[in-house]
């Protein structure tokens, strides 16, 4: 009953909407089950998920593919999918990818038998990733801070490939900026592009007017927050759950604003063709 070169999409938000069209668009079939509130174009087809799975050689599966743990993320349906064994029996035989896949893998043994992908893993996807998230932090910034960006005091805590685009973006409107790390290596390539160093245990040190957390680890604790002697507009971009604690945050009076996955909401077509790029090019190898 399969279809040769054809996707199933399951679930997801705006990123997968983006997605389905796109790969249709290059003459796939496509089929989609969890998007009732949606109207895709005639190349990508609705039906229920049974039957998207069995008319689909790839099945993609949302990023994350899940946030509780146990239901399939599906912001477009009210309908809730449980990952179970019958879920995952479901999918055996397909090419399954998926975003941050590791609950998955929990739900059932039977993933050990499955041939699935975390395009999320792929370095390619994070690089080319981390400029729609860059882009959707400085809009915030923009949104929420009652400055101007250009000409203010920012910290980004973190030199990965995040904060590495952030930083470079900051500077080309004409912030101030500072880049916290944690390792010599970073800090030496931190002054090497010009801008100010921070090391890790410093920090909470400093005057800044915004502050970018990339760091997916609590590092802005208690003592770090009351060390802080300026009270910054604080957004934090690291996965759950976070890099600031948020009682220490309340207590010192810093403004916090938790902005993760900022792809699907700020520029969700331009996530969409990073993950249907990173599938393709897996499938290729």
């Amino acid at each position: 009953m399969t279809d040769n070169n054809s996707f199933g999409i399951l679930g997801g938000d705006g990123r997968q909407i983006a997605l389905a069209e796109s790969i249709a668009s290059d003459g796939y079939a496509v089929r989609a089950y969890g998007f009732d509130s949606v109207s895709f174009s005639e190349g990508v087809r609705k039906s229920g998920l049974r039957e998207t799975v069995e008319h689909s050689e790839n099945i993609i599966l949302p990023l994350p593919v899940t946030s509780d743990g146990t239901h399939l993320k599906m912001d477009c349906c009210d309908d809730r999918v449980v990952l179970d064994d019958a879920f995952a029996e479901l999918l055996r035989g397909k090419l399954v990818f998926g975003g941050r896949m590791g609950k998955l893998y929990r739900t059932s043994e039977l993933w050990d038998s499955i041939d699935a992908c975390d395009y999320c893993a792929r370095e390619e996807f994070a690089v080319r990733n981390a400029v729609p998230t860059a882009e959707g932090a400085l809009e915030t910034a923009m949104h929420e801070y009652p400055g101007t960006v250009h000409g203010s005091r920012c910290l980004v805590a973190g030199f990965g490939r995040l904060g590495k685009t952030i930083a470079w973006m900051l500077r080309g409107i004409g912030a101030d900026v500072a880049v916290s790390a944690r390792t010599q290596p970073d800090l030496a390539w931190i002054e090497s592009f010009g801008y100010r160093a921070l090391p890790a245990d410093r920090l909470g040190e400093g005057t800044f007017d915004l502050v970018f957390n990339t760091v997916p680890y609590p590092i802005f604790s208690r003592p770090v927050m009351r060390r802080m002697k300026c009270r910054p507009l604080l957004i934090d971009l690291a996965s759950p759950p976070g890099g600031v604690d948020p009682e220490a945050a309340e207590e010192t009076g810093v403004r916090v604003i938790r902005a993760p996955s900022l792809p699907g909401k700020v520029a969700p077509k331009a996530a969409g063709e990073i993950i249907k790029r990173t599938i393709y090019a897996m499938m290729e190898e």
